[in-house]
């Protein structure tokens, strides 16, 4: 008896010794985010030449999602979506760093968590793209700075921590000099864990060349340096004796940040990788099976909010829509979702997509921009110079000059037999119910969310002066969607019937019908809308700036017109940053000799103007003639 006594108490001592931190009632959660990222550059997605062994464990011991989706495909939109739970096309927030105001009464879904006892950190991204930021992130979050973790909490408070590693981001990958990357990622991995030049298939999508390859490597090498951070991050959580009592959620913020991706409505620009690793403790609380458990169904970054809030036993906001992924408060699977891309940097657009994970639908709003669009942001990197390099001297196949030119209004791929997206489905017969099906849910989804990103942003910053994009598409006297989307829906159709109803939609005494019927105009074939000219040069002098903005391009390129012309260049010159924006942009895909004689207009552009949009945008437009050089540009 007295040795099983001596035994007792030696376990006991022994176990309690080992528990280095007390215990909580609730999970503590750590969310670990990179960026840039697509789920084809990670190990545990197949590819046997990534080096992810972080990455890879967490899937072999959790829940690897196959179907996980941004909401957006840059940044700021993404995070917006991230931290608020509500979609940027009801929120207004779909144009990357547009700063829009939101209502007072939606917080960053942390402060719920905080008001059911948590600790909420975040280790240090924000970029929000809300109006009045500190506020909001001091509202949202316990500390939010590089000094922020677990650590502080109370004792036996249970945390919420948020770290983000920036190593995968496109300015690693592809914007900064190489010899930035060599420096700050290349030199400081191990022999192991470099990626040779040599060492991995090429998308299709590129040409596969010495000089491509030099800078894809950085993709691999910046996500091997991700992965050993990452590392890092969880042998710490298990030094303080954590790991067992706290769910680990790992992803991506949008798709990869390489051109065709990051920035484009397509699934390339959408999916990420994600992973839920549960310790043993909570493992009842997966509805996925977890050491290595694999799940198609499919989420998206609105989910994540009220999962997380519900974890916590907190009270969901009304504002909420997203599901509950996890729980006895579980929500049903859906079957399709929908995702959105609007204007990065300085390039404007609209896509609007439908998934059901295999199949991805999505219809281009501005389909006469091409994937690629002038970002000053991409183009002083040394890849896309090597690309538009070898566009000029016609060394790209037909799929890798598509990249560099005007879309179709809808793409339909199959990811599961066409993960590089290279054959579009959509006039493709054998298809039609599916993309009937797709695109049927799409409008009724937009319809019933009152999507207000089909508003031009120069009304959206309008609107933002007095209140807030979300309130103002509820009211339907100001916002009467469903006339707006009959207009908008015709961008793109290119048949003698939407030609006609977007003339007469020229007339509209609504000058957001105007403003999709001219859009819609911009995308029909020049020889189409030439015959058209007195109502063409009518619509150069419309009151509505966006109309007649749209109108002075088309009448510009089509007639030479000088009023047009005059038009244009006060255009370039307002004191509206909208209005130099959208003009600027669309002047981008003039041809170099129509862009030439704006050259002294642009300088006096940059001189003038020192906003981030109006700035870049003029910048922009002198780098796609050849005026700025290179070593200019990365210097500015």
């Amino acid at each position: 008896m007295k040795f099983i006594f001596k035994l007792l108490l030696v376990s006991i001592l022994f176990y309690g010794c080992k528990t280095s931190a007390p215990t909580t009632s609730k999970p503590n959660i750590l969310w670990i985010t990179i960026e840039d990222t697509s789920p084809q550059f990670i190990g545990c997605y197949g590819n046997e030449n990534a080096h992810t062994p972080t990455i890879d464990q967490l899937a072999e011991e959790g829940v690897r999602f196959t179907n996980a989706f941004s909401t957006g495909t840059v940044c700021s939109p993404s995070r917006s979506t991230l931290i608020t739970g509500v979609r940027t096309f009801e929120m207004g927030t779909g144009n990357h760093r547009s700063f829009y105001p939101i209502p007072s009464e939606i917080h960053g879904f942390p402060y719920y968590m905080k008001e059911a006892g948590y600790y909420v950190t975040n280790n240090a991204k924000t970029d929000y793209n809300l109006r009045n930021g500190k506020a909001f992130i001091k509202d949202a979050w316990n500390e939010s700075s590089k000094k922020a973790g677990w650590w502080n909490r109370k004792e036996d408070q249970p945390f919420f921590a948020v770290f983000n590693f920036e190593d995968s981001h496109q300015s690693r990958t592809m914007t900064n000099p190489y010899s930035w990357y060599t420096e700050k990622i290349y030199n400081k991995l191990n022999e192991e864990e470099k990626i040779d030049e040599g060492a991995f298939k090429m998308p299709p999508i590129y040409k596969d060349t010495p000089e491509m390859r030099k800078q894809f490597a950085r993709v691999y090498n910046a996500i091997s340096m991700t992965d050993k951070k990452i590392g890092h991050l969880l042998e710490r959580l298990e030094k303080d004796g954590l790991k067992e009592e706290t769910i680990i959620f790992f992803f991506a913020d949008h798709g990869e940040g390489m051109p065709r991706g990051k920035t484009n409505g397509i699934d390339y620009g959408y999916r990420v990788p994600f992973v839920v690793w549960f310790p043993e403790k909570y493992k009842h609380l997966s509805p996925w099976e977890t050491n290595g458990g694999v799940t198609d169904e499919l989420i998206n970054f609105e989910d994540l909010a009220p999962t997380l809030i519900d974890l916590a036993g907190g009270k969901l906001p009304q504002h909420l829509k997203g599901r509950i992924l996890i729980g006895e408060h579980r929500s049903e699977e859906k079957e399709l979702i929908t995702l959105s891309s609007d204007r990065s940097d300085n390039g404007i657009d609209l896509v609007r997509t439908v998934t059901d994970g295999r199949y991805i639908y999505s219809r281009n709003f501005m389909p006469f921009i091409p994937q690629q669009r002038y970002i000053r942001y991409m183009e002083i990197s040394e890849i896309v110079n090597q690309m538009r390099i070898d566009l000029k001297g016609d060394q790209l196949d037909s799929l890798q000059k598509s990249i560099f030119e005007a879309r179709p209004k809808e793409y339909l791929f199959d990811i599961q037999t066409d993960q590089w997206e290279t054959h579009n489905l959509a006039d493709n017969p054998a298809y039609s119910q599916i993309k009937a099906k797709m695109k049927e849910h799409l409008k009724t989804e937009l319809l019933e969310r009152r999507d207000v990103m089909f508003l031009p942003e120069y009304e959206i910053a309008k609107i933002s002066a007095t209140g807030t994009p979300y309130e103002f598409r509820l009211d339907n006297e100001k916002y009467p969607i469903d006339n707006i989307f009959d207009i908008a829906f015709l961008s793109g159709e290119q048949t003698d019937k939407a030609l006609k109803t977007q003339l007469q939609f020229l007339n509209s005494t609504d000058s957001i019908e105007r403003y999709w019927a001219i859009l819609g105009l911009r995308s029909q074939p020049k020889n189409k809308i030439s015959p058209y000219k007195e109502s063409l040069l009518k619509s150069v002098h419309d009151q509505y700036p966006p109309v007649s903005i749209i109108a002075s391009v088309i009448a510009y390129d089509l007639y030479g017109n000088s009023d047009a012309k005059a038009k244009l260049i006060d255009y370039c010159l307002s004191e509206n940053m909208q209005e130099a924006l959208l003009v600027i942009n669309l002047m981008n895909y003039l041809s170099v000799d129509q862009k030439s004689p704006f050259i002294p207009t642009m300088q006096k552009v940059y001189e003038l103007k020192r906003e981030y949009n109006v700035k870049v945008a003029s910048l922009d437009f002198l780098g796609s003639l050849g005026v700025i050089e290179n070593n200019y540009n990365n210097k500015t």
